[in-house]
């Protein structure tokens, strides 16, 4: 496993990082025990960075990476790094009532997130969603107290917009921006991006497979729950979804080409955007993370990133990344 640095300031992480929120929460159900056995096979694959939110089912995710992290062999439990998100607020039905940013709401988030993932400190702290109503360097001052406690390592971003991102920065060290990037959706690369790589901050690139959409393993048949972020999703409805699905057969063919996936071809392509971006993969399970995993080994030349441009070009995507009311809390979108 290759490494990669999360900014000038981070920690050096795997090339390739867990995402965990799909263990608990919005993609269907989980198994718990599947759940656990993927994070310790990918401990075992010389994954390091695992990624959680302390909302994701409401702590459920972080109890369950504790457990997997208890139940490792020592040496790969030591070498796991946890990036948390906080801040989103729900109710007990599951709805979602906004972010706060809160300097004391940021150290009563931290404090329960360190009980239930049974660890003393938290290696990337950040909150999930710009707080409108609290300056950011009120928000990363409060994580600064904690990293100069011990509770935290590093200061993280999520969904920040180029201007949230240089305040930030200019309040303490940032690690790294997380963020979604994708062949379907490339909005960092104008402005963003150029902060993030001016300023030596790193990308933590989630929704690499388009919350399945890009896997090549989604079809138009397949039947979504209620609950399932995804059924709510514009990208995921009606000839948005048919549009979505003919990039997935002309990158498929891409694919074939070369002997890998449609899943191995569309993270590479993240992989070789540079070695400031570090994928996230949502893999549920040892299966689907062993697939991942084989990006690893997938070379683009230029003539492959040539044929992948062409397939799929730069806002060929139909339907926004999210439901409107959600785009609304995004500053990376504004």
């Amino acid at each position: 496993m290759n490494n990669r640095s999360l900014g000038t300031t981070g920690p050096q992480v795997s090339a390739l990082g867990l995402g965990c929120m799909g263990m608990s929460a919005l993609y269907g159900e989980a198994d718990r025990t599947e759940s656990v056995a993927t994070v310790h096979a990918a401990l075992e694959a010389g994954v390091t960075l695992l990624d959680t939110g302390d909302f994701y089912a409401m702590g459920h995710n972080e109890m369950l990476i504790g457990e997997a992290l208890r139940t490792a062999p020592a040496a790969r439990r030591e070498q796991a790094l946890v990036s948390v998100k906080f801040g989103a607020l729900r109710d007990p039905d599951g709805n979602w009532s906004g972010y706060d940013g809160r300097p004391a709401a940021v150290k009563n988030f931290a404090a329960y997130s360190l009980q239930r993932l049974g660890v003393d400190h938290i290696d990337v702290y950040r909150i999930a969603r710009v707080d409108p109503d609290v300056p950011i360097e009120e928000t990363v001052g409060a994580i600064a107290e904690l990293v100069e406690k011990g509770y935290v390592r590093h200061i993280g971003l999520s969904e920040a917009g180029a201007e949230t991102i240089r305040r930030a920065a200019a309040t303490a060290p940032i690690s790294d921006l997380q963020i979604e990037y994708s062949l379907i959706s490339r909005g960092i690369e104008d402005r963003i991006l150029p902060t993030t790589r001016e300023l030596g901050i790193g990308i933590t690139a989630y929704g690499v497979l388009s919350r399945g959409l890009i896997s090549g393993h989604f079809s138009r048949e397949r039947q979504l729950a209620a609950t399932d972020f995804r059924a709510h999703s514009p990208r995921f409805q009606g000839e948005n979804l048919q549009h979505n699905l003919n990039l997935v057969e002309a990158l498929r063919k891409i694919a074939e080409g070369k002997g890998v996936t449609v899943a191995q071809i569309a993270i590479a392509w993240v992989l070789s955007r540079g070695e400031d971006i570090v994928p996230l993969v949502g893999a549920r399970t040892r299966e689907r993370l062993s697939e991942a995993l084989g990006a690893l080994d997938v070379t683009l030349d230029e003539a492959d990133l040539s044929a992948i441009e062409e397939a799929v070009p730069a806002d060929a995507a139909a339907g926004e990344r999210y439901p409107e009311s959600q785009m609304a809390h995004l500053d990376s979108e504004r």
